[in-house]
């Protein structure tokens, strides 16, 4: 993919940025790779992994609601609404009514697969989380996942394998102290 002229290669970003489930935290590494500028591909990464957001919140449960009853995608569509609306009453449960919000914005900021703008966005839908409200939380929790996989790629692209095992390190020990803090309010 070197070859590629450098315009196709941020298209190339952007396109993949829109893709469900790898978004901007597989884009950015591609990006990364292919020695792309970061002040150039995290803004395309984000503008391409928003650009789905309103129309998910806005068509996304209806097409899953229209084709839950069909022959091919039944089964497939009412597993979506399950989890949707499973994972929308776990969420509002931990989070309350004003903790939703950041609720949604650390959901989508965590940077691993199934995390991102679309499962965010079709969470916020399940939620009944205003569009105005689910847009901005949503678009915050872009901005750091990008911030955070720009970070994590640069780290990794000049450091190599010593990076990667750093990245582990760094990720281990902040769920170490998670499950520690949360062992102590259990008590």
């Amino acid at each position: 993919m070197s070859a590629l002229p450098i315009f196709l290669k941020y298209v190339i970003v952007a396109l993949i940025s829109m893709v469900p489930i790898v978004e901007l935290r597989g884009a950015i590494p591609i990006a990364e790779s292919l020695d792309l500028n970061v002040f150039i591909y995290y803004p395309i990464a984000i503008i391409g992994n928003m650009l789905p957001v309103p129309f998910i919140y806005l068509f996304a449960r209806k097409v899953l609601e229209w084709g839950k009853d069909k022959k091919f995608t039944g089964k497939f569509f009412t597993w979506c609404l399950q989890k949707g609306e499973k994972g929308g009453k776990k969420l509002k449960e931990k989070a309350g009514e004003t903790g939703t919000f950041f609720a949604l914005l650390l959901f989508v900021a965590v940077p691993i697969p199934g995390t991102g703008a679309w499962t965010g966005t079709l969470a916020a839908s399940f939620l009944n989380i205003g569009f105005k409200t689910s847009i901005i939380a949503v678009t915050l929790g872009v901005l750091i996942a990008g911030i955070i996989m720009s970070l994590g790629s640069i780290l990794v692209s000049n450091l190599g394998i010593p990076g990667l095992i750093g990245i582990i390190v760094a990720i281990a020990v902040i769920i170490g102290i998670y499950v520690l803090i949360r062992n102590k309010k259990k008590r």
